[in-house]
């Protein structure tokens, strides 16, 4: 090697998705240069942190935040400056978020160019995904477009009727143009004729307030709506990713599916496997305004057991920072209220805490929360610690427990649905591109450093990360 390093986590547990080592890592202008073995003596650098006894884990990557996100007459209280810096905060060095229209006059293309304008101002690396909320002749120029820019996933809607959902042709059409575009279809699986109707249904009995969320979205609408999406990928042969899912049958729909050979992923976030519908009955049921809602004790039971079985890829925030004034103007009606939660900054503790406690390793944990969401997001130099590697180190202490305190916390908000819950899996060093943003002095603004990152096709990701002889950088 021609120049000291920059930086040298030294006498570190390793810990990937696929095993640990010991070693010292070596990082030089942003990247993991090399991986020496622990037993040998620690080289000279400009700085070196001391990692012994300590677990190294690659920095986080959040495949699903909402960032600025503009919802009817809402629009979340963070911009990419507050929201990079929470995810810094809590171990996620790389976030997703979403170019969605806005209304019916803002395209697709032009959606995501707002958000990559306002990405300029993030601490930490940012990719997008589009969003097509209906089809017309132009959507197949404005996805190539997309993909021009890096822009490889399109996320559709089976719900909310009059806003963002997408119908069942748009949904069908843009999947082939994912295959042709080698892309990944994002997709909101909740069936609206059945939610429709329920949230009708319970309005005329005078049972529509947050109080009442659970029932309005049946777990049934979810997993139908699972099972139709499906069926038009298996049709279409587009590879297609559901986001927040939250019942076990709906993750056993995509276990099943790919059994018969298609690319279906699931995701599903800390909430649904820490949390159940009795939050609804709490003394702030507004706290918990999300959809799909949580649900009753015994599903997010099997839904834990999935995800520490590996049957769930990703998990994922699903951050959205709406406060507290904002939850509680219409908390006498559902259809009325912003939904979404808080967790970008969380999301590591809750997850590693779930995992451990269910009998998931360290290593399913690192799967689940960085190597798996870079994978098959198709974002390069992501997700692992190895050679030729972006960077992208969390530090911590794995039997460190601290207690949430929403007030404490980054996010822009007021709330965090997790406040006075114990958790472990803390980060106490985090270093973003080879730069040291977080440890025992606290937070290190590196001001606006977060970089677009141009994802690659996904088919041809996979390929690459399949074959273990390719070096770092076609990946």
């Amino acid at each position: 090697m021609s120049h000291q390093p920059d930086l040298i986590i030294a006498n570190a547990t390793v810990v990937n998705s696929t095993g640990r080592q010991e070693a010292h890592i070596l990082v030089h202008h942003g990247k993991i240069t090399e991986l020496i073995d622990a037993a040998q003596p620690v080289p000279a650098a400009d700085r070196t942190i001391d990692a012994t006894g300590k677990l190294v884990i690659p920095g986080g990557v959040d495949g699903h935040c909402h960032v600025a996100q503009v919802t009817g007459r809402f629009r979340t209280l963070d911009d990419y400056r507050t929201t990079s810096t929470a995810a810094l905060w809590g171990g996620t060095t790389t976030i997703i978020d979403f170019g969605i229209p806005r209304d019916a006059q803002e395209t697709p293309l032009a959606a995501v160019l707002h958000k990559k304008e306002l990405a300029t101002q993030s601490r930490c690396d940012v990719a997008l995904h589009g969003a097509v909320v209906s089809w017309d002749e132009t959507v197949p120029w404005q996805l190539e477009q997309l993909a021009a820019e890096g822009v490889r996933s399109v996320k559709m809607y089976t719900t909310n009727r009059g806003t963002t959902m997408a119908d069942g042709d748009t949904i069908l059409k843009v999947m082939r143009e994912m295959v042709r575009l080698d892309g990944l279809a994002y997709i909101h699986a909740e069936h609206d004729p059945i939610i429709t109707d329920c949230t009708e249904q319970h309005a005329q009995d005078g049972r529509i307030g947050i109080e009442h969320l659970h029932r309005t979205r049946p777990e049934l609408a979810e997993e139908i709506s699972v099972k139709e999406t499906l069926a038009m990928a298996e049709y279409t042969g587009a590879p297609v990713y559901f986001v927040h899912q939250s019942t076990p049958g709906a993750v056993d729909l995509v276990s099943q599916a790919r059994e018969r050979g298609i690319d279906a992923y699931s995701e599903t976030c800390p909430h649904y496997v820490t949390l159940d519908d009795s939050v609804y009955a709490s003394t702030f049921p507004e706290w918990f305004a999300c959809c799909p809602p949580m649900r009753c004790p015994e599903t997010v039971a099997a839904l834990k057991e999935r995800l520490a079985a590996g049957a769930i890829h990703t998990m994922s925030s699903d951050h959205s920072c709406y406060d507290l004034s904002q939850k509680r103007e219409r908390t006498d009606d559902v259809r009325a209220m912003p939904h979404g939660l808080p967790g970008v900054e969380t999301r590591m503790p809750v997850t590693f805490t779930a995992m451990t406690s269910a009998g998931a390793s360290v290593e399913q944990f690192v799967s689940a929360f960085a190597a798996e969401p870079a994978r098959i997001n198709a974002v390069p130099g992501k997700g692992r610690i190895a050679e030729g590697f972006d960077a992208d180190l969390v530090v911590f202490d794995p039997a460190e427990e601290r207690t949430v305190n929403g007030a404490a916390l980054h996010m822009g908000t007021d709330f965090s649905p997790f406040d006075g819950k114990a958790l472990t899996g803390w980060p106490a060093v985090v270093v973003s591109n080879g730069r040291v943003v977080l440890d025992a002095d606290g937070f290190h603004d590196p001001g606006a450093a977060g970089r677009f990152l141009h994802r690659n096709g996904f088919r041809q990701h996979q390929s690459a990360s399949d074959a273990a002889h390719l070096p770092a950088a076609a990946l």
